[in-house]
């Protein structure tokens, strides 16, 4: 009984002693190495062109005529963005949420998509020569539309635009 008495004493104290290191050695929270965000913002007409927005934050944001050609858009959020007539040519969205968006006459020229979420996303009159949609995510109904004018190959990933989609 002794022996399960000291057993138990020195667990008590060992958690105690760990406790107290722990309030006595706080550690600062680590932050994302990108924390920009532009949630609810006004981008209309902005150029973005080139820069490197992986993991930025665009939810709700408004970007009709935004330019993000070349842009590294990688596991990017623009969930109900507005993106009418903006330019994406050639930018990265590999990994990117795209619910919810309107890009309506936007061009998409040589844009990545893969392994991206494009749900429930209009693309009504867009430029998709040559973008790469491979494993992404994207309403039958778009699919159908987006592989009626589905053209070109991506110069990056080598990949025609209808086998991306799964064209017929």
């Amino acid at each position: 009984m002794k022996k399960i008495l000291i057993k138990l004493f020195s667990l008590i104290f060992i958690f105690i002693l760990a406790w107290f290191w722990i309030i006595i050695n706080p550690q600062p929270a680590l932050a994302q190495e990108n924390t920009i965000n532009y949630n609810n913002t006004n981008l209309e007409n902005r150029d973005f062109s080139n820069a490197n927005l992986a993991g930025v934050a665009f939810v709700a944001a408004e970007m009709r005529g935004t330019n993000f050609q070349g842009a590294n858009l990688t596991n990017a959020i623009l969930t109900k963005g507005v993106l009418l007539k903006a330019n994406l040519s050639g930018a990265d969205l590999t990994g990117a949420l795209v619910d919810r968006v309107t890009l309506d006459n936007a061009n998409l020229k040589n844009a990545i998509f893969t392994e991206a979420t494009l749900t429930r996303s209009r693309f009504y009159d867009a430029d998709i020569t040559g973008a790469d949609f491979t494993d992404a995510l994207i309403d039958r109904y778009q699919v159908s539309l987006l592989c009626e004018k589905a053209d070109g190959v991506n110069p990056v990933t080598g990949v025609a635009t209808r086998d991306s989609l799964g064209c017929r």
